[in-house]
């Protein structure tokens, strides 16, 4: 278990708040658990943290687990997309509807754990971003050779360094979660779409685990194809990105 977070008095962790995201796709099986995991890093958390459950359309009973987990007193909050959209939409829904500086993002199979974003704040506010690297991935061997190459390839493409884009595992603050622009595939580039933005990205070993409960939502096609049908995408959208910076501005009070 990670050694607690020294609590930080600075100004900077006096002003934050966080938010968790955690998409639920048919992971009725794998929730309590989830928020069993998750009320540990609650516990520790050195900064005010709300968990923001997103359905993504279920159709085993996860949003009726989600409606009695989100009580009033307790740290978490749900929406519910009307059908399944995948798990770009959800996140980039999960950002739309938050109130926080920073924004997290776990998945709900519970192969990573929430625990370890405590190692995650030794890092803010130097980097803009963190993002988990899945060491002694317990995954099956397709699975991991599938996600090497997409890493690869992609890698290759868009020269971002980022070496586990899929970790399910990342905080970042939400000056950059707000400018994500959400088109399909866009779960897998928001370390490269931080640092097109100009932010810094720092990677951390995390823990990986086998799946809790349930059934992985991913196949060997959309591993290895639609991952490289994307990474095209998103040599479009940055060849065509722009940043600005305001030089100067009035704006009277009360003037919206």
């Amino acid at each position: 278990m990670p050694a607690s977070l020294p609590i930080s008095n600075t100004p900077y962790w006096a002003t934050q708040s966080l938010t968790v995201l955690v998409p639920v796709y048919n992971e009725a099986e794998s929730l309590r658990q989830m928020v069993a995991e998750m009320d540990k890093f609650l516990n520790q958390a050195p900064v005010a943290t709300t968990v923001l459950f997103i359905d993504d359309g279920s159709t085993d009973g996860s949003l009726s687990l989600l409606r009695a987990i989100c009580q009033p007193g307790t740290c978490y909050e749900f929406i519910s997309l009307r059908t399944n959209q995948g798990l770009s939409t959800a996140i980039k829904a999960g950002i739309d509807h938050c109130r926080s500086t920073l924004i997290g993002y776990i998945d709900s199979d519970i192969q990573t754990v929430p625990l370890d974003f405590l190692t995650f704040f030794d890092f803010f506010p130097e980097y803009d971003m963190v993002n988990g690297i899945r060491a002694k991935r317990q995954d099956t061997f397709v699975k991991k050779l599938s996600s090497k190459v997409a890493n690869g390839v992609r890698r290759a493409l868009i020269n971002d360094g980022i070496e586990d884009t899929g970790c399910p595992l990342k905080i970042m603050k939400m000056e950059y979660a707000r400018r994500l622009p959400l088109f399909h595939g866009m779960h897998r580039f928001l370390g490269a779409l931080v640092q097109l933005q100009g932010g810094r990205v720092k990677q951390v070993p995390v823990r990986h685990f086998p799946r809790f409960a349930g059934t992985a939502k991913y196949t060997l096609w959309n591993r290895a194809w639609k991952p490289l049908v994307d990474t095209f995408g998103f040599r479009w959208i940055r060849s065509r990105w722009k940043n600005y910076e305001i030089g100067e501005q009035y704006r009277p009070n009360g003037r919206a």
